[in-house]
């Protein structure tokens, strides 16, 4: 019954109207997934020759001992990004098909996600490279058996809890209470992951403990995912009392004003726009990167790092306007709203986070003040220009959000737009050439002041490029209404 339901999902694929396009998104994250894949493979002959020629330790009980971090950061990347779909088992369910075929099928595809089996390349290959190195074969089979049924659960808790904002906050308050324990050695937490999970090659029967935890947990998500199997309750769009907010005193900045009170509402009330909230928060640590390789400290890489560090708000919500407000867009244009106030609310709110953003980053300033006036001069750039250049391609942009349900799909059909992909030279190739190269002929000074000067020249032509926008909007407006009003 899953190869017939796999067969029926290809022929969709293939049969569908936008068979071009779709097939280009699949090579596209074909080739991301296969970079992906030679990530892991090669983490793994780094991480054991590392321990074992650098460290002078056992790789094996290394590994084992910062697991614990890898899973829990499995789980909230799972948490984020993936769902389990049922756009395309609802038409079954009027067909006379045994529900208990359908939720295994719903079940066992969550395991084809390239976010659940992605590590395991790491951990086969990490084994591999043990076995070769003189380690047990029965004590390396049981020590990959037990940690792989240990992320797998990562999948059925992830089933359990999706939709559970408040029990997710807990978890995640109990993630940091144990981080923070195990940071001030109050509780060795890293020890107890070592234990357990080198316990898999040293005392074989101990994964069990995961097997039954894996069986248990499926049992427990197919009653649970089969009791809301019913087009009438569980996949069906939740309805939800209205509740009436207001910022006051943004209403005395005229349309600006009151454009930036509704975005505002609809970032604190939506699943989807509380993921881009969330999404931006963890951009602030994307410079944390710069401790895990050489690269990334390397001027170019370093005002990468910088534009994301202060602009994650900015590139998750600025390039889907006017995407996130696809339900009710057509109306809009209906009412004759003024599109240079209405993109100059998305400005201005855009703008006020990476301001924020950049007073947050000061932390960076405790690795070095060379790599915080970088980072500040990325700021200065995201305000001035990469505002304006991402509203910019957000024209481009004619994927329909649904605020109510939370978007993990990353890098949907109709945003994939050509036009949107060159924006990407002066959005980022532009910045990091000009201050690589102002660096090297003049020095640390000479690249913040050139970065930031780029800024301010863009923050003053922020009249004359509004127009230009203005003009690609409307453009852009009809396939846009169409787009947003044809579901397939």
């Amino acid at each position: 019954m899953f190869l017939k339901f796999l067969r029926l999902e290809i022929k969709s694929f293939f049969r569908g109207t936008s068979l071009g396009v779709n097939l280009a998104m699949k090579i596209l994250r074909f080739i991301g997934v296969l970079y992906f894949m030679a990530c892991m493979a090669g983490g793994a002959f780094a991480a054991f020759y590392y321990v074992q020629k650098e460290m002078h330790l056992d790789p094996l009980r290394v590994v084992s001992k910062y697991l614990v971090m890898a899973w829990a950061a499995d789980l909230i990347f799972k948490y984020i990004w993936q769902e389990m779909s049922t756009q395309n088992i609802k038409p079954f369910l009027t067909q006379n098909i045994p529900k208990n075929a359908l939720v295994n099928y719903m079940l066992i595809k969550t395991f084809l996600s390239p976010l659940s089996w992605l590590n395991s390349l790491f951990f086969i290959t990490f084994s591999v490279i043990a076995l070769f190195n003189g380690y047990s074969t029965f004590g390396v089979l049981t020590w990959l058996v037990g940690i792989s049924f240990l992320f797998y659960l990562n999948n059925f808790i992830n089933i359990l809890f999706n939709d559970k904002e408040t029990v997710a906050i807990i978890i995640g308050c109990i993630f940091a209470a144990v981080a923070g324990l195990g940071y001030y050695n109050v509780v060795s937490v890293l020890s107890y992951s070592e234990k357990l999970i080198y316990g898999f090659y040293q005392t074989p029967y101990l994964i069990l403990i995961p097997i039954v935890l894996f069986f248990g947990l499926w049992k427990i998500c197919f009653s649970y995912v089969r009791k809301e199997f019913y087009l009438d309750q569980g996949l069906e769009a939740k309805k939800q009392f209205g509740k009436t907010e207001n910022i006051a005193f943004l209403n005395r900045y005229g349309v600006i004003g009151t454009f930036i009170n509704n975005d505002i509402k609809m970032l604190r009330r939506n699943k989807v726009t509380k993921g881009i909230l969330i999404g931006s928060f963890f951009f602030l640590f994307y410079g944390m990167l710069m401790y895990t390789s050489t690269i990334y400290k390397t001027p170019a890489m370093m005002m990468f790092m910088g534009l994301f560090v202060t602009g994650g708000f900015q590139f998750l919500f600025g390039q889907r306007v006017p995407a996130f407000d696809s339900s009710y867009y057509p109306l809009m244009m209906t009412l004759n709203v003024p599109y240079k106030e209405y993109l100059k609310a998305k400005w201005w709110l855009i703008n006020m986070v990476t301001a924020a953003s950049i007073v947050i980053a000061m932390f960076y300033a405790f690795f070095g003040w060379e790599v915080y006036v970088t980072f500040f001069a990325a700021g200065i750039y995201n305000i001035g220009v990469n505002s304006q250049l991402t509203l910019w391609s957000g024209a481009f942009n004619k994927t329909q959000i649904d605020l109510n349900s939370k978007e993990k799909r990353i890098g949907q059909k109709n945003s994939f737009n050509l036009k949107s992909i060159l924006l990407l030279i002066p959005k980022m190739l532009l910045p990091m050439g000009v201050f690589a190269l102002s660096k090297y002929f003049f020095g640390m000074t000479a690249g913040v002041v050139s970065i930031g000067l780029l800024g301010l020249i863009g923050f003053l032509l922020r009249e004359k490029i509004f127009d230009i926008i203005v003009k690609q909007y409307k453009r852009e407006k009809y396939s846009t209404l169409d787009a947003f009003k044809n579901k397939d």
